[in-house]
């Protein structure tokens, strides 16, 4: 057993007081106001390096800052900027560089040093309260000093809004983005309602709104706070999957949320706010009918007017497209399965048959069935048929990974969801819609579990009238990480043709990572060979010691003793899944320690820490976010291949693209070492590592088991108490979520 690894934790350190002035600019974002500046101190004879946000940031402002000195690796000692103020420049060369640094338009370097030499020490006085009096500068004109005054005011009212949000609580980071988006409204906004930030502000959530509200002494009885909590607990649901909460549950959540004391009349004040906000059509409130009786009114049903909206028109065009009729010569059909199965030397079994006559002529169909049964033939053989039919054919698929694989099985171009309804950056939209349809006679979606109702509804859109529309996935895995269960909706309304395959065929079938994952559908314990130096199985078990640390050495044992045995590279092959990203045996530290032992700092290796994290060349890493710029998606799994400290840019590879990131941009990868279970969809890797421990409890489930091992191509190994693995197995109602795309289709169909 290796011994553990060490590495260091943030400890706090004594915030520091410094005065000195902008020498020059290293680098500032215009976006998020992210700043690396040099600065002079007084009597130092070495500039300081100081990195924070900064509203707007020249050359030759004196600064005081407020914030702690850090050891950066690569950069050495920097002083992190907490909070600053702006103070007047106290020499002469000091306002001469501050006027001409380009901080006023209309004045460069020479008119500044004109200006200077001619007012002296009373400069920035005349500028503010005499400003006709630079016509006395030869050169300088009244259009030049309307310019200049248009200019100080701008500059005046950045110093303004900084002061007054900093002055209430508010962090520079937070100070920046609020000026950046409100600009001279700032104060007013924030004066009147300031959680509207928790609305209109990237990273400024309720909690952050709250407590600038409170600083600013906005009442806790405030109908805008009422309102913000609402908005926040949907928020909240909506980023658990769901796509409404039932009135009961939005009220006890938001109370538990606003309340810090017990009040009686704050459930009543919250019903009030929300029947309100459904007056404003800023909530869309819905009866339950399915639990309505004659004793009891319906409970309303709360949703974000997006999601209401989004959910009734997928089941409207679903309907359109299932009012056409669905038939054709089937005998040809038959004729033509004969002689492909023929030509194949293959038999279709009596479900993939059924499969295949169903999507001949069916609008919409949607194909699903657990490992080894034989989804991915039947896709295949789906696809040929068409393309006999003389069809034209779109594949497509939610990630690059899935796609790739689909394109691979076909021998067709499969592209992502977002490059084939044709993503425009410029619009935040798909340019592929009802009124510009996608140009193919047939489409085929694989992964279709991992389709949230936003994405199903943009795809239905793209659907051409007379098209059909093919939906591949695995029900049984985990659902869209975003909103909604679409393909489990689709299925259980039993208003569209659905074949399950559940016959798992005799070469899959000598897979124990396939007889395990049907063993843990079906709610049984799976079989799990014990871990060897000579495996008879490809999906094994370690029972991880007493304690999650103690699993997370067992972890870097296999990773740097067993799996290099076992013939694999534990650097491109293996991939750890956790069901949590907090914990000792969640990502965040699973990738601390594993980026240690597969990638640890060498001489001439270049790296960079960001926010405690650090990227080094040869990292894996994941994409975040959905950058439409760069066409990098959620989920997208790459390697850091250079970081260029001078443009100061990280370069990954993704597959076959090479992409550039801004230092500032860095928040949208993370070291994928260890990723969640949920990222992983849509993925295969050749080896999978997955913890279970009851530390996971609240996440453990039987779908979330069920989909890290049908991760695994090759071999899997579980590590974890038996208990743990007994709990996810059982475990079938953690997973449930609040949508109506079933019942909106029973209705319209009905």
């Amino acid at each position: 057993m290796p011994k553990p690894l060490q590495y260091r934790t943030n400890t706090k350190t004594p915030t520091e007081q410094l005065t000195g002035v902008v020498e020059r600019i290293t680098f500032h974002s215009q976006e998020s106001g992210y700043t690396v500046a040099r600065i002079q101190l007084p009597r130092a004879r070495d500039l300081v390096t100081a990195v924070g946000s900064f509203a707007n940031i020249q050359p030759g402002q004196t600064l005081q800052l407020s914030g702690q000195w850090r050891d950066h690796p690569q950069y050495g000692s920097q002083f992190q900027v907490e909070n600053y103020t702006e103070t007047k420049p106290a020499t002469l060369t000091g306002m001469e560089k501050y006027l001409g640094s380009g901080l006023i338009k209309g004045v460069g370097p020479v008119t500044a040093k004109r200006i200077v030499n001619h007012f002296g020490l009373e400069t920035l006085d005349v500028i503010e309260q005499q400003l006709d009096r630079l016509s006395e500068i030869k050169g300088i004109g009244k259009k030049r000093i309307n310019q200049i005054q248009r200019a100080w005011v701008e500059q005046q009212a950045i110093k303004e809004v900084m002061v007054f949000l900093q002055g209430h609580g508010v962090s520079t980071t937070y100070a920046v983005k609020i000026y950046k988006h409100y600009g001279q409204d700032s104060i007013a906004t924030v004066t009147h309602n300031p959680y509207r930030l928790a609305q209109d502000i990237y990273g400024i959530g309720f909690l952050t709104a709250d407590k600038i509200a409170q600083n600013i002494g906005i009442s806790p009885w405030s109908k805008h706070r009422y309102q913000a909590g609402v908005v926040h607990v949907l928020s909240e649901a909506t980023e658990n999957g769901h796509c409404y909460l039932p009135e009961p549950e939005l009220v006890e959540q938001a109370y538990k949320l606003l309340t810090t004391e017990q009040h009686e009349s704050a459930p009543q004040a919250i019903n009030r706010v929300i029947q309100d906000m459904g007056q404003e059509k800023s909530l869309m409130l819905e009866s339950d009918s399915e639990t309505t009786t004659e004793a009891t009114p319906p409970p309303l049903l709360c949703y974000k007017p997006t999601l209401f909206h989004t959910e009734r028109h997928i089941a409207k065009l679903l309907n359109q497209h299932l009012s056409r009729s669905a038939t054709g010569d089937m005998e040809r059909v038959h004729q033509w399965i004969a002689r492909f199965s023929h030509n194949r030397g293959i038999s279709l079994s009596e479900q993939q048959q059924q499969a295949v006559e169903m999507a001949a002529y069916a609008p919409i169909m949607v194909l699903t069935g657990g490992p080894g049964c034989g989804k991915t033939f039947v896709t295949h053989t789906i696809v040929s048929l068409w393309k006999a039919m003389g069809k034209t054919v779109a594949l497509a698929a939610p990630t690059g990974r899935a796609a790739q694989r689909l394109g691979e099985m076909t021998q067709l171009e499969a592209k992502t969801l977002h490059r084939t309804l044709e993503f425009d950056p410029k619009n935040m939209g798909f340019k592929r819609g009802e009124d510009y349809p996608l140009s193919a006679d047939a489409i085929v979606v694989d992964e279709a579990s991992m389709l949230d109702v936003f994405l199903a509804n943009s795809l239905v859109k793209a659907v051409p009238k007379n098209a059909q529309l093919l939906l591949v996935g695995d029900v049984d895995q985990l659902p869209s990480v975003g909103p909604g269960s679409v393909l489990k909706d689709l299925i259980n309304s039993a208003q569209i043709p659905v074949v399950r395959l559940t016959q798992v065929f005799r070469q899959a079938a000598q897979s124990a990572i396939i007889t395990a994952a049907h063993q843990i559908n079906k709610g049984q314990f799976p079989k799990l060979e014990p871990v060897s130096n000579r495996p008879q199985s490809d999906c094994l078990w370690h029972s991880g010691g007493e304690t999650p640390e103690q699993g997370v050495q067992v972890i870097c044992d296999l990773v740097e003793h067993c799996i290099p045995k076992l013939g694999f590279n534990p650097r491109t092959e293996m991939q750890v899944l956790a069901p949590m990203i907090r914990g000792v045996v969640g990502t965040r530290n699973l990738n601390r320690v594993l980026q240690q032992l597969l990638n640890p700092p060498e001489p001439g290796k270049v790296e960079l820490t960001r926010g405690g994290v650090t990227l080094r060349v040869g990292d894996r890493v994941i994409q975040l976010t959905n950058d439409y710029g760069r066409e990098v998606f959620n989920g997208d799994l790459g390697v850091v291949q250079g970081i260029d400290t001078v443009e100061q840019e990280v370069q990954v590879q993704y597959r076959e693209r090479l992409v550039s990131y801004d230092y500032a941009d860095l928040k949208e990868i993370s070291l994928a070492w260890s990723i969640s279970i949920h990222k992983s969809q849509g993925s295969e890797f050749p080896v999978v590592i997955l913890p279970v421990y009851m530390q996971h409890f609240m996440m453990l489930s039987r779908n979330l088991v069920y989909t890290g091992i049908t991760r695994a191509k090759k071999l899997v190994i579980l590590v974890g108490g038996q208990k743990a693995i007994a709990v996810a197995v059982k475990s079938t109602d953690k997973l449930e979520r609040y949508t109506r795309l079933k019942q909106r289709l029973l209705e319209m169909r009905g």
